[in-house]
C-alpha cells in the first residue's frame, strides 16, 4: 500500500495506556487481579450517576443536547462563574485537542514540561508545531526554565498541577510571581486533573486570573469527572477559562462531542456530595497509610497532592512491575520517565491496598532489593 502520510503525523508513538485487567487474566491466567496504575477511583462512580446513566439509556435515539446546557449551568453553579465561561469535552483530552487546535499553527512552539502528560505533546505534533520540552526540576515544575524558553513563537504553556506522575505542586505564590514573567499574548494552560485531591491552601485561585486585568498572560484551567468522581469510562471534562476562549473553544468543537450517559452522569455525580466526599476521605486515609507502610518495607515513598504516589523501591522498577503482575498486581513502572527505580501506584480500596502491601513486600524479598 503507498500513502501520502504526513511526517509529523507518521513519527507520532502512540500513547501507551495502562495494561487493562482482562489482558492481565488473558496473558498469565490470574483470577480477579487489581489494577493501581491508572490513578483511577477504585470506589467507582456515584450510584446516583449510575442510576441517570441507566434512566436515559432509553433515549439513545437521540441525539445529545450540544450545548450540555443542564451540566454547564450545574458546573457554574459549584463553581461560582458564568456558564460562558465553561466548555465541556469529551475528557480533558479532547479540551487540550481544542487549545492546540485553535492557538497552535505550523511551527508555533508549545512548551510543556518532562515527566508530564503525554498528550501536550502529542496534539502539538499532530498540528505541526514544535514542542519545548522543559525537564522537572526537584520533581516540579521548572518555572524560571519554562520561562527562559519562552520566544516570539510560543503560543501555550502546559502545566500539570498537580504534576502527574510526581503529584507534586506550585505554590500560589510561585505561580503568580511565574504570570508576571511572561508576555501577555500567551496562554497557560494549569490541567488540574487532580485538583479535588489538593488541600486548600494549595490550590491556585483559578478564577481570579481567568478575570484579572493585568497584563499577564490568560490563563485556563482544565478539570475531570475521570478522577475523583470516578466517570473516567464516560469521558467528561470541562475548561474554564475567559468567555472569548471559551468562544474560540466552541469554534473548533464538534456539535455533539458529550454522550447523553456522559452528561446525565456527570450532573448526576457533582450532585452527589456524600460519595465525592468518601472518595477524598478514602484517598486521604488509603494514602497516609500506604506511605506509612511501604517506608516499613524499606522503600522511599514521596509526597503526594493526588490520588497517586511515588514509590523508589532501591531496584529496577520494569522487573518489579513485571514481578507484581505475576501476583495479580497492575503498578506502574516509571522507567520511561526516567525513573529508573521508581513505581506510580495509585490509592485503591482498603482490601486492594493489602494485597499490593502482601505483593509488594514479596517481591522486594524475591528480587533482593531490600
Amino acid at each position: 500500500m503507498k500513502l501520502h502520510t504526513v511526517s509529523h503525523i507518521a513519527d507520532i508513538k502512540p500513547y501507551p495506556p495502562g495494561k487493562p485487567l482482562d489482558e492481565l487474566e488473558r496473558e498469565y491466567g490470574i483470577r480477579n487481579p487489581i489494577k493501581l496504575a491508572s490513578n483511577e477511583n477504585p470506589w467507582g462512580p456515584s450510584p446516583r450517576a449510575v442510576e441517570a446513566v441507566k434512566g436515559a439509556l432509553g433515549g439513545l435515539h437521540r441525539y445529545p443536547d450540544g450545548s450540555c446546557y443542564y451540566l454547564t449551568r450545574a458546573l457554574a453553579d459549584r463553581l461560582e462563574c458564568h456558564p460562558e465561561e465553561i466548555v465541556v469535552g469529551n475528557g480533558s483530552n479532547e479540551l487540550i485537542e481544542f487549545l492546540v487546535k485553535a492557538f497552535v499553527q505550523t511551527d508555533d512552539e508549545v512548551i510543556s514540561s518532562f515527566p508530564s502528560f503525554l498528550m501536550y505533546q502529542k496534539f502539538v505534533q499532530i498540528r505541526g508545531g514544535k514542542n519545548i520540552v522543559i525537564p522537572l526540576r526537584e520533581m516540579t515544575h521548572d518555572l524560571g526554565a519554562v520561562t527562559a524558553a519562552v520566544t516570539r513563537k510560543t503560543r501555550l504553556i502546559f502545566l500539570d498541577n498537580p504534576n502527574n506522575p510526581c503529584a507534586t505542586a506550585i505554590p500560589p505564590a510561585s505561580f503568580a510571581a511565574f504570570l508576571q514573567t511572561l508576555p501577555e499574548d500567551l496562554i497557560v494552560v494549569l490541567d488540574e486533573a487532580y485538583v479535588d485531591f489538593m488541600p486548600a491552601e494549595k490550590r491556585i485561585d483559578l478564577l481570579s486570573l481567568i478575570r484579572q486585568h493585568q497584563a499577564i498572560p490568560a490563563v485556563v484551567g482544565l478539570r475531570t469527572f475521570s478522577k475523583a468522581y470516578g466517570l473516567g469510562g464516560l469521558r467528561v471534562g470541562y475548561a474554564i477559562a475567559h468567555r472569548k476562549i471559551c468562544s474560540l473553544l466552541h469554534r473548533v468543537r464538534q456539535p455533539f462531542n458529550i454522550s447523553v450517559p456522559g452528561q446525565v452522569g456527570a450532573l448526576a455525580a457533582l450532585e452527589d456530595e456524600e460519595h465525592y466526599r468518601h472518595t477524598l476521605d478514602a484517598t486521604r486515609a488509603g494514602l497516609d497509610r500506604l506511605r506509612r507502610e511501604v517506608e516499613k518495607l524499606g522503600c522511599r515513598a514521596y509526597p503526594s497532592c493526588t490520588n497517586f504516589f511515588l514509590i523508589d523501591v532501591r531496584g529496577d522498577a520494569a522487573a518489579l512491575y513485571e514481578a507484581m503482575l505475576h501476583r495479580g498486581v497492575i503498578i506502574r513502572s516509571m522507567q520511561a520517565y526516567g525513573f529508573a527505580t521508581f513505581i506510580r501506584v495509585t490509592v485503591g480500596t482498603d482490601e486492594e491496598n493489602d494485597r499490593f502491601l502482601k505483593a509488594l513486600s514479596s517481591c522486594l524479598k524475591e528480587l533482593h532489593y531490600v
